[in-house]
């Protein structure tokens, strides 16, 4: 079980509770402890509240919390083969919220099971994120065959929580068997959620003058299905322009081992227009996967990528944990801000630290 400090726990004030009202009664809780087998149950059982704890638990850092959490994700591995995993990419403003709120509903009608996994940004100077995403997809919040859960980046690149990969595989086990995951947006690299989803979509918007403004070759050269959103605001001379010139784009870049050629379909996720041909297409390309026996090598191949992946986020952790490491870490920041020391000596230093310690 997790001690006392665990993120998931409830704790009982033992002391005076400071706060801004003085007039507000004091509050105090019983702490409330889960066991392993208490979240495994939980989300076998198809039940929220503990899912989103164990998801807590494993975006916990403390490292009272991470045992139990790695003994949680063991349980639940591996995952079927049977989910499906979309990832939605797009520059900011182009809808994504309201294209997933608008596909979601459209799946969990089908009788589908859906998570919606989506991510703020988290400030670099508060380390804050609103979290709003909820409030964003109201009608699909409130269905009882899907759940929302918004996670920060905390500095992670590819518009990604770290822990993404393991709530996905949370989710598949909690019998969702639709995943969808919402990146920030186009600008950082991709690649993080292109290496956990089966398919991934790139949302975009016709009539903006440039129709590939901000979005990048490598984000169309890992797109599987493009899609010209908010249709209904744009004429049709300017959604046929915009489909010509990605269909353009998407031929001067290498063939696909795949052998797959990008649809480029459009929608209206407002007026809920066209979503089902999205999701048609989709099926297709992951139809297309499976058939080609593709579908589980790139599955086996995300597997030894986030194994990679995995390694190098516990040895950042144990390397700033290791307590000669911090002890020098100041010094050495200080010499290389003033000029004194290269950064590349310094981080030699540190890493001879590190092994001496090892």
């Amino acid at each position: 079980m997790p001690d006392s400090d665990s993120a998931l726990s409830e704790h009982r004030a033992s002391g005076p509770v400071s706060s801004l009202n003085p007039n507000l009664k004091r509050q105090t809780r019983r702490t409330k402890r889960f066991s392993t087998r208490d979240y495994l149950q939980g989300i076998r059982d198809g039940d929220r509240v503990m899912l989103g704890r164990a998801i807590t638990l494993i975006e916990s850092t403390r490292p009272a919390d991470r045992e139990q959490a790695h003994a949680v994700l063991d349980a639940c591995t591996p995952a079927t083969a049977n989910t499906v995993r979309v990832g939605v990419t797009g520059i900011p403003g182009v809808g994504k919220s309201t294209f997933i709120e608008a596909l979601g509903l459209h799946l969990v009608d089908q009788g589908h099971r859906l998570a919606v996994l989506t991510v703020d940004p988290s400030s670099e100077r508060s380390r804050g994120s609103i979290l709003g995403d909820k409030t964003r997809m109201p009608n699909l919040a409130t269905h009882d065959q899907a759940f929302i859960r918004p996670s920060p980046t905390s500095g992670s690149l590819g518009g990604v929580a770290r822990t993404t990969r393991e709530t996905i595989l949370l989710c598949e086990a909690a019998g969702y068997t639709h995943v969808i995951v919402e990146t920030v947006g186009v600008g950082q690299s991709e690649t993080a959620v292109r290496s956990m989803v089966d398919a991934f979509l790139l949302l975009a918007l016709a009539n903006t003058g440039d129709e590939l403004q901000g979005i990048k070759r490598g984000i169309m050269e890992m797109a599987d299905v493009i899609v010209i959103n908010k249709a209904d605001a744009s004429p049709e001379t300017a959604l046929n322009e915009t489909r010509r010139t990605l269909k353009q784009a998407l031929q001067l870049l290498p063939e696909r081992a795949t052998n797959w050629t990008p649809p480029v379909a459009t929608c209206s996720a407002l007026r809920q227009q066209g979503i089902d041909a999205v999701w048609q297409s989709i099926t297709e390309y992951v139809d297309h996967l499976r058939d080609t026996g593709a579908f589980d090598e790139q599955r086996s191949q995300q597997t030894r990528h986030w194994l990679r992946e995995t390694i190098n986020h516990a040895l950042q952790q144990d390397f700033y944990a290791d307590p000669k490491v911090q002890s020098a870490l100041g010094d050495l920041e200080s010499d290389v801000a003033s000029g004194a020391e290269s950064a590349y000596a310094a981080a030699q230093m540190l890493i001879e630290t590190y092994r001496s310690t090892s």
